[in-house]
């Protein structure tokens, strides 16, 4: 199974008229009649595909949102971004329905031309970038872990293979650079192996919950050092055994679970679901390639999609927040090294991450290319310059982010608090009141309405989570997540 096999391919969609491209559609319904069984194994390669890009934007920081907000809150927020999720993608596929469009800026450019097209590149091109450094910041965090685990290097040593920005430079101009230059992805056959990457991880956070125990021991160096953490661990000879190298911490008092918490951290738990819950700017593409294409099929396959992510996304986050509860990271993988940087099961799921991550940099590179060709180069015809001009800046510009940028979670909260509010909430829904008729529903029928209270809800989510970020950020109370 090969996903986004035809995303090298969508410039040749984008660039059909309406009713060349309903045309098109007709010809290859009569070009695919296939029986029952493929038809549902299209529909589930499909499903596939749509987890895979939901799932990789947020199954790691989840358990922070969660430590932040309390179970029950956590569990209403999510369940509300997944619904809403579910809604947004119904006008989407709505609208595209209607003028036969199969591309999130063509969109944008039929409802309010130029600038409609301008505004989605750039959202598209900003929640990518995001995307892309969230992906290359766990490679920095993450790959000096395992170098350190293989080479049972010490810690504390300053050898500069255990550095994090070396290493995501070397990644990305060894690995990720030369199949972002490709023309086409057609080497993504590796998406069964991301979904069960993901699924050791799932399996192996609830694992852990009934093997680590509260107050947890704190992994210390050989000579039985204790490290200071950043999270409210002041660890004195009253207070800690130490065993094995291992810091045993007497205090339980955070060893409790809360059903509602409040604080400076609590503004990044929308953004962050915001962000997680991304998937609309291929949605489109991907409804291509459903055999006979209809609006209900592609809303089911969304709605199962959202819905399986939806439950691994809260399973994953409550067994996380269980086993470190007001002591979980920005970044749940990277907690488990407070413990044993050593554990085997750990570094497997951290190599299957990495590598996830990894292969993923490309993918996702792909769309904010075309953005920027759709956005600057429309007119013009294919070009290896500018193709290999566009990465190379894009990567040199990601991986300076990355390298400067404090912690991932200052990533994850100012792309989920802009970008991400446009693509889910206010895109949509403005496209939809603009694109659908008024003979066929006039500005104050129920839909439109609803639509447009959808679009103002998205404008009040983005200005709140801008201001509790900008705020957290001046009274210097943010939390580094530790490690980073």
């Amino acid at each position: 199974m090969f996903l986004f096999k035809q995303v090298g391919q969508v410039s040749s969609h984008l660039q059909l008229r309406p009713g060349q491209d309903k045309a098109k559609q007709c010809d290859n319904k009569q070009q695919h009649r296939v029986t029952h069984g493929k038809n549902n194994r299209t529909v589930n390669n499909t499903i596939e595909k749509s987890k895979y890009i939901i799932t990789i934007y947020g199954i790691l920081g989840l358990a922070y949102a969660m430590a932040n907000t309390g179970i029950v809150l956590f569990l209403f927020l999510l369940t509300a971004v997944a619904v809403l999720s579910c809604y947004s993608i119904h006008l989407l596929l709505k609208s595209s329905g209607i003028v036969g469009i199969r591309a999130y800026e063509q969109l944008g450019y039929r409802a309010f031309g130029t600038p409609g097209k301008m505004a989605a590149g750039i959202a598209i091109t900003l929640q990518n970038i995001g995307a892309m450094s969230s992906y290359l910041y766990i490679v920095k965090s993450e790959f000096p872990l395992v170098i350190q685990a293989f080479s049972r290097a010490d810690p504390s040593a300053d050898l500069w293979y255990l550095n994090g920005n070396y290493l995501v430079i070397m990644v990305s101009i060894g690995v990720i650079l030369p199949l972002a230059l490709m023309k086409q992805l057609g080497y993504l056959g590796y998406t069964s192996g991301f979904s069960l990457s993901c699924m050791v991880f799932f399996l192996s956070v609830i694992y852990k919950k009934f093997q680590i125990p509260c107050p947890f021991g704190e992994f210390s160096a050989a000579n039985h050092t204790v490290s200071h953490l950043d999270i409210h661990l002041n660890i004195t000879d009253n207070h800690a055994t130490h065993d094995n190298g291992l810091v045993h911490e007497m205090d339980d008092s955070h060893c409790g679970a809360r059903m509602f918490t409040m604080n400076s951290q609590t503004a990044y738990t929308i953004p962050i679901l915001a962000f997680a819950f991304v998937c609309h700017p291929e949605v489109l593409p991907i409804y291509t390639e459903l055999r006979n294409p209809t609006q209900r099929r592609m809303q089911h396959v969304s709605n199962l999609s959202i819905l399986v992510m939806y439950t691994m996304y809260f399973l994953a986050a409550l067994f996380g927040y269980l086993t470190f509860y007001g002591k979980t990271e920005t970044e749940l993988l990277h907690t488990y090294s407070r413990i044993d940087p050593y554990d085997t099961l750990i570094l497997c799921v951290r190599l299957a991450v990495l590598t996830a991550v990894t292969l993923t940099v490309p993918i996702v590179l792909f769309p904010v290319r075309r953005a920027l060709n759709q956005m600057f180069f429309a007119s013009k015809s294919f070009n290896w310059l500018r193709h290999v001009a566009i990465a190379v800046t894009l990567l040199s510009f990601i991986n300076m982010l990355v390298i400067f940028a404090p912690n991932i979670l200052g990533i994850f909260g100012i792309i989920g608090a802009t970008s991400a509010p446009c693509l889910i909430f206010i895109f949509p829904a403005i496209f939809y009141i603009r694109i659908v008729p008024k003979e066929q529903e006039p500005m104050h029928s129920i839909p439109k309405i609803l639509a447009a209270c959808f679009a103002g809800l998205g404008v009040v989510f983005m200005i709140m989570s801008l201001s509790f970020i900008i705020i957290d950020w001046t009274t210097g109370s943010s939390n580094s997540g530790g490690g980073h």
